[in-house]
């Protein structure tokens, strides 16, 4: 029984396979999505910013006579209402003047700067109303139309006591 010799079976080589197996493709695809849909929401971060609350004014009745509009333009120059002012010690000197005719709760101070004005020397203008009694500070958005005058400044037509007749057709 030596004589008989024991078969080997080779299993013959299968060819490579060149075919993609997507099943474990969409498995990674489907568990990024979920990731991606759980991540996404967290990522979004606002910042809150406290905007003051807009007013819709529906007439347009001039401003009171009494108001002060503190300008300054390009190179830093200030005029109160029309009225240029040569120093900061003189701007201050005449706001104080301007303020003490009124009573504590009146003294309100606009601002109107150039866009291309100076940050400091707003700073410097803000601080000088301050310091001549303002008690608010306001600041203008919107340019005066070219060639307003405001009541009560010299050249300007006294304000009227009574309004104005409405227009006959």
């Amino acid at each position: 029984m030596s004589g008989i010799k024991k078969r080997q079976w080779v299993k013959p080589q299968t060819p490579p396979n060149s075919d993609i197996n997507v099943t474990p493709l969409v498995d990674v695809v489907l568990v990024l999505l979920i990731i991606f849909m759980v991540i996404t929401p967290l990522l979004e971060k606002d910042i809150e910013v406290k905007v003051p609350d807009t007013e819709v004014q529906q007439n347009n009745e001039p401003p009171p006579d009494d108001q002060l509009v503190v300008q300054l333009d390009e190179q830093g120059g200030i005029k109160i209402n029309t009225e240029v002012m040569p120093s900061q010690e003189e701007y201050v000197a005449r706001l104080t003047k301007m303020l003490a005719a009124k009573q504590k709760d009146d003294r309100i101070v606009f601002f109107m700067a150039n866009d291309k004005t100076n940050y400091g020397k707003l700073i410097g203008a803000l601080d000088g109303a301050k310091a001549a009694g303002a008690k608010v500070l306001g600041m203008a958005t919107e340019d005066l139309p070219q060639g307003a005058v405001v009541p009560g400044q010299e050249g300007a037509p006294p304000a009227p006591d009574a309004p104005p007749a409405p227009p006959t057709p």
